[in-house]
């Protein structure tokens, strides 16, 4: 009799080990992540020769691409699955075809646009996260803003308004809030909820110091990422 008790509990333990590594393969089953199962669709701003808003040698391609990086990583850790349209310095095309020619630097930008959209339609994410940098030619406007398209997918003004509001919770420095917007190209293709984020004035001094800071950089990072956390915790109530 003790001999079958001992064969059963035998059995029984390596029962549960069989179907406690089946579960282990889901992941959220060994360590609940915050955005497990979640993909993302980062978009560092502008690349290569078109480096968008610029002071001096301070570039916003080199920003977004930082601040997209640093975001990725954040993410990952969350247990999402990240992609990047662009990881490098030159881009969307420079990565994806770099084969392809052009006959102007407009035609190329608006092959690049057209291959991110693409990128953001085919990967078919949860959420589409544009990043950028402001600037204008007055120097006394500042803070980090948040878009949407105004007639976009409808969760796009709620995507903006949590990543706005983590904003304003962690850096803040800024009482701006999430605004609707119809000109912005990507937005208004990306058929998922997308918002396009600005995340400073490269024409105000002491924000052009802030956006060059590797410190900074991560709170901005932080602040995108758990505005996108609170987004998706609001969506699954």
């Amino acid at each position: 009799m003790r001999r079958w008790i001992i064969i059963g509990i035998i059995f029984a333990c390596s029962l549960g080990v069989v179907l406690y590594g089946a579960k282990a393969s889901e992941k959220k089953f060994f360590m609940p992540a915050e955005l497990g199962g979640v993909k993302i669709v980062i978009d560092p701003g502008h690349g290569g020769l078109d480096g968008g808003a610029s002071s001096g040698e301070i570039v916003e391609r080199d920003i977004t691409l930082s601040i997209g990086h640093k975001l990725a990583k954040r993410l990952e850790k969350k247990g999402a699955t990240v992609i990047m349209t662009r990881e490098k310095e030159g881009d969307a095309l420079a990565e994806h075809a770099p084969a392809d020619k052009f006959g102007s630097t407009r035609s190329r930008k608006l092959a690049d646009l057209k291959l991110r959209e693409s990128i953001a339609i085919n990967e078919n994410p949860d959420v589409f996260i544009s990043v950028h940098v402001n600037s204008i030619p007055e120097e006394r406007w500042r803070g980090a803003q948040v878009f949407y398209h105004e007639g976009g997918h409808p969760n796009g003004e709620f995507l903006a308004k949590a990543i706005q509001q983590s904003f304003i919770d962690t850096l803040q420095n800024t009482e701006r809030e999430a605004m609707a917007i119809s000109g912005v190209y990507l937005l208004k293709k990306a058929p998922m909820p997308s918002v396009l984020v600005e995340t400073g004035f490269l024409s105000n001094d002491e924000e052009r110091a802030l956006l060059t800071d590797s410190k900074y950089q991560d709170k901005l990072a932080d602040a995108i990422m758990d505005g996108i956390i609170a987004f998706m915790e609001a969506e699954e109530k």
